[in-house]
């Protein structure tokens, strides 16, 4: 082998130990390394480029953010022996690497860890308050139809008040569960209720008794309403005779005073000259009472006959 042949399979062995020596990290990781299986140092967190003993030393990483945990829905009874499904998620994060190495190894078993914990934790406060302290965080008021039951099934939204609520029941599970999980290197950031929601069989009766209670209140709004149409149509009715009565007494009036006036202008025109007056009457009375299909039997004498004769007095 010539010298140039050397140094090539020298460089070549370099660059493969080099390799196999460097690391990196970026922000969201943190390293322990190992070395036949056995911790070497204190945990690498710093992001940038690392060296360890090539082919002997092994890179373990780990997240050094924020997890999420997301854990599965639960029938769990409240004080009041009501039967609900609590949903609950947290954020944790591996805070000693070396410690989360030694107990739980990797992130899928610290998962385990943290359900094995939290969900026991949450069933110890759901059990020991009740439903409406899981609910609600506040006292302020709220309308019957929102009402929670107790335990003998009747609404007491008038009656119920808080005296721990939502936000200090999610506190209790944390202060539970945060001590337990730091001996496997894990900080527990916050836990919060996701959902909370009746079993089937409660949440059916609950619904059933909304509807029922809803018709009710339809019932209600629509008596008060016919009621108020009625009233409605009362003073329209009273409102119409009111006027109608008003009208036909002005209309009387009216009549009253043109009766009077023809009767005024009748008596005048009699008085100037009275003969004229029973001519033009008589001739009227021919017109409205003499056609041609009518017949009239009158004795020779008759007044009403007269003026056809040219009878004048």
């Amino acid at each position: 082998m010539n010298y140039k042949g050397f140094v090539i399979i020298v460089a070549a062995v370099a660059l493969i130990v080099a390799f196999a020596s460097a690391y990196t990290i970026d922000e969201t990781e943190q390293v322990v390394v190992t070395q036949f299986g056995r911790i070497v140092g204190d945990p690498v967190i710093k992001p940038g480029l690392h060296f360890k003993v090539p082919f002997v030393q092994n890179v373990n990483y780990f997240p050094n953010n924020l997890l999420e945990w997301d854990g599965d829905p639960g029938q769990i009874p409240t004080l009041e022996k009501t039967y609900i499904w609590v949903d609950t998620f947290a954020r944790w994060k591996i805070v000693d690497p070396v410690k989360f190495f030694q107990t739980v190894n990797n992130v899928f078993t610290g998962m385990g860890r943290l359900d094995d914990i939290i969900d026991p934790a949450t069933r110890n406060m759901i059990t020991s308050h009740k439903l409406i302290e899981t609910v609600r965080t506040s006292n302020r008021v709220i309308d019957k139809m929102e009402a929670i039951e107790d335990d003998s099934g009747g609404d007491n939204a008038d009656i119920l008040t808080i005296e721990t609520g939502r936000s200090k029941i999610v506190a209790g599970i944390l202060k539970q569960a945060k001590p337990k999980l730091a001996k496997f290197g894990i900080e527990l950031v916050d836990v919060q209720i996701k959902r909370i929601n009746y079993v089937e069989a409660v949440r059916q009766s609950v619904y059933g008794r909304m509807v029922a209670e809803r018709k009710q209140k339809a019932e209600k709004y629509r008596s008060e309403g016919t009621g108020e149409a009625q009233k409605i149509l009362g003073s329209k009715e009273r409102d119409l005779k009111e006027i109608t009565s008003e009208a036909y007494k002005e209309a009387q009036k009216i009549k009253g005073r043109g009766d009077a006036e023809a009767t005024k202008i009748f008596a005048e025109a009699y008085s100037r000259d009275s003969d004229f007056y029973t001519f033009i009457k008589t001739l009227e009375i021919y017109n409205t009472s003499l056609g041609k299909n009518s017949s009239l039997v009158l004795s020779t004498d008759s007044d009403f006959l007269k003026y056809l004769k040219g009878y004048s007095k």
